[in-house]
């Protein structure tokens, strides 16, 4: 029974008599009597020792074979051993164990007298917070701890030779008592919950393990049970269990010391499974480690609210919680633990999912009314297999919407090859969409298919379709007439069963009238037009896909960030976004670098977006408006974090959330110069 209180023993005048009390893995806690005299041992040297060490260097040493008794959880009543001593000839033991809920030793108490001096319980049971109290095998109690006493409000003299039944008047007396089982099966039962009645009336909640009591030659004489008053846990557990949100407490070990019905609900896991575990194997936390929440409340004695972590449930699902943490402490104020309340997001999250999917179309995230129209043309223009033409600015998702058309088609099964022909010079964007033979140029030592090939019966997505070259444009618009292509040195002609979706965010017809793109390969391409609005012009989405990518880095990046603030939102709200949604993406990212956590607030933006008094936002000042590495953000964020702080490595290091020597490291490898953070 975890938390007995071993009280001290008290001092007997019989000199006869040795009381030993010991933890559950047999560490003497507290001993009397007369050892100095009987053993020739200090002790106060005895206290922390193993009983065995203390038993083998003595005359008592025969009795280190009741230690394979008392742990299989028997208690033992008057065995006699003959010792080998001139002045103490024989030792008659009596043993009680208590084990805990889990079948584990708790205590074992030993008495040692020796021949002709009578057995009185008392002195081993009246050292012993818990109730005792010993049976005969007529039922009849034999002997009552002051303990026993305290907790029933009945006197020793009262019970001794009545029937517990009399005095307990539990609900298991008559069918389902363990102390009847424990001597009937010679074995010990543990962690049984019960209500008794105590003497004035009053029903109390106890925890209850009994054992039989054997004596030397093995035969049942009774039973020893052993109970202890729970009403207080009784109570915060009821408090505990009618709180929705679940609740958990550790020791300074981490060990969980309780359990609420929510927290066995969230995570499919019984309180009796995790109360005695550390608290990282039942939660398997995205945060377990160092950025432990509850760690946190315990090292800096502070509370921490509303962090978004995933836990995983007993059956491996991953469950999104958010959780509050906060130092548990004792009367004196001390730090003895930590509690957590936690409470499920999935109704919340498949609530926002529910929303979102309202706005949303393959991986198209848009409520604004622009969007919505394309929503609702594109599955038609998807299932068509007429050339499309997507035109928008860079970073509004034009090759989302190719993807989208690809998946929407009745050529989703086939592949979906994306070339970016800005991205290549004239020759090798030839061979690169159409292929080579072997020998068709120096360095072609084999056949190489192009990517017409890649996709046939599927989807060819042609970006920055403005960047070809006329003659290029020429073999583009033969592939587009005919079905049919030549690879690099070769002359016969391939078929080409591929649709093709090209995108620019040029304008084609000014191209076509300054006479720099093929006005019959633009009306070829433009079957189907579909024209992206500006994130400027689509501010209502910003929320939308802010809380999108939160998600996405969430998974990405192993964080648990809930969400965005109002006031740094507000900041996003009043950006035009030359960028586009790319640029919203970076920003998010380089949010992420900074915000280890809970909400994003406008300090985790990049500047100016972090500057508080800043009532507008420059686009000119934010190089966020390209594609950019997460290398380059990780370099703006260390740049713009030491120009907020003045070039004062430690507090760079704080906002961070790294170290010295990593701050130190990131410097040199990014090669960063103080004249970029310190002022002129």
């Amino acid at each position: 029974m975890p938390g007995t209180q071993i009280i001290t023993p008290i001092k007997t005048n019989n000199l006869k008599r040795l009381t030993i009390l010991l933890d559950g893995s047999w560490v003497i806690q507290k001993v009397s009597g007369p050892f100095n005299e009987i053993l020739s041992i200090d002790p106060g040297e005895m206290t922390g020792k193993r009983l065995e060490e203390l038993l083998s260097k003595t005359i008592l040493s025969p009795l280190i074979e009741l230690v394979p008794l008392l742990e299989k959880g028997q208690s033992l009543f008057n065995y006699r051993f003959l010792l080998k001593d001139s002045t103490y000839r024989t030792a008659i033991v009596t043993a009680l164990l208590s084990t805990n809920e889990k079948g584990e030793n708790d205590w074992v108490a030993i008495s040692i007298r020796f021949e002709g001096d009578d057995f009185v319980g008392a002195p081993i049971l009246d050292n012993i917070g818990d109730g005792v109290f010993i049976v005969n095998r007529e039922w009849k109690i034999i002997e009552f701890n002051k303990a026993a006493e305290f907790i029933t409000g009945w006197q020793k003299k009262e019970v001794i030779g009545r029937s517990c039944r009399e005095i307990f008047k539990t609900p298991i007396c008559s069918s389902d008592c363990i102390l009847a089982r424990a001597i009937k099966e010679k074995r010990p039962f543990t962690g049984r919950r019960v209500f008794v009645k105590t003497k004035s009336g009053h029903t109390i909640p106890i925890s209850i393990s009994a054992s039989p009591f054997i004596d030397i030659t093995g035969e049942v004489k009774g039973g020893v049970e052993v109970f202890r008053d729970i009403t207080d846990q009784v109570e915060h557990e009821i408090i505990l269990d009618s709180i929705g949100d679940g609740v958990f407490t550790v020791d300074r070990y981490w060990r969980i010391t309780s359990f609420n019905r929510a927290a066995e609900e969230i995570t499919g896991m019984s309180a009796a499974q995790a109360i005695g575990r550390q608290c990282r194997e039942v939660f398997q936390s995205s945060l377990c480690g160092q950025a432990c929440a509850l760690a946190m409340s315990i090292r800096m004695g502070k509370r921490v609210a509303n962090k978004r972590v995933t836990i995983k449930r007993v059956n491996g699902e991953s469950v999104p919680i958010s959780i509050s943490t906060a130092p548990l402490l004792d009367s004196e104020g001390n730090i003895i633990g930590g509690v957590e309340t936690f409470r499920d997001l999935r109704e919340i999250d498949q609530l926002r999912k529910r929303l979102t999917g309202r706005f949303t179309l393959g991986d198209i995230i848009s409520k604004s009314p622009q969007m919505q129209k394309i929503f609702d043309i594109l599955p038609e223009i998807a299932m068509s297999d007429s050339n499309v033409l997507v035109l928008g600015e860079s970073g509004t998702g034009k090759e989302l919407i190719a993807r989208a058309l690809h998946n929407f088609s009745k050529r989703r099964r086939g592949p979906f090859v994306a070339v970016n022909c800005g991205a290549l010079p004239d020759t090798l964007l030839e061979s690169e969409l159409f292929g080579y033979k072997k020998g068709a140029f120096t360095d072609a030592k084999q056949d190489k298919e192009g990517r017409f090939a890649a996709a046939e019966k599927g989807t060819l997505f042609l970006d920055e379709i403005g960047d070809i070259s006329p003659a290029l444009q020429v073999k583009l618009l033969r592939v587009i007439q005919s079905k049919v292509y030549e690879p690099l040195g070769s002359n016969k002609p391939v078929k080409a069963d591929v649709r093709i979706i090209a995108a620019t965010n040029k304008d084609l017809q000014a191209l076509v009238r300054e006479e720099k793109f093929r006005e019959d390969l633009y009306y070829r391409l433009n079957v189907v037009k579909i024209i992206l609005p500006p994130l400027r012009e689509r501010l209502v989405d910003v929320p939308l896909l802010v809380d999108h990518f939160i998600q996405k880095f969430n998974v990405e990046k192993g964080k648990d960030v809930s969400g965005i603030s109002d006031e740094a939102l507000d900041l996003l709200m009043k950006y035009d976004y030359p960028g586009n949604i790319r640029e919203l993406e970076n920003i998010i990212e380089y949010a992420f670098i900074l915000c280890h956590g809970g909400l994003i607030m406008p300090e985790h933006l990049p500047e100016p977006f972090s500057n508080r008094d800043e009532a507008n936002v420059s686009p000119e000042v934010l190089p966020f408006n390209r594609p950019m590495s997460l290398k380059e953000i990780e370099r703006m964020a260390i740049v713009n974090a030491l120009r907020k702080n003045q070039g004062k490595r430690m507090a760079t290091c704080r906002e961070l959330g790294i170290s010295k020597d990593t701050l130190r490291r990131k410097i040199a490898q990014y090669k960063i110069k103080e004249e970029e953070f310190m002022p002129v």
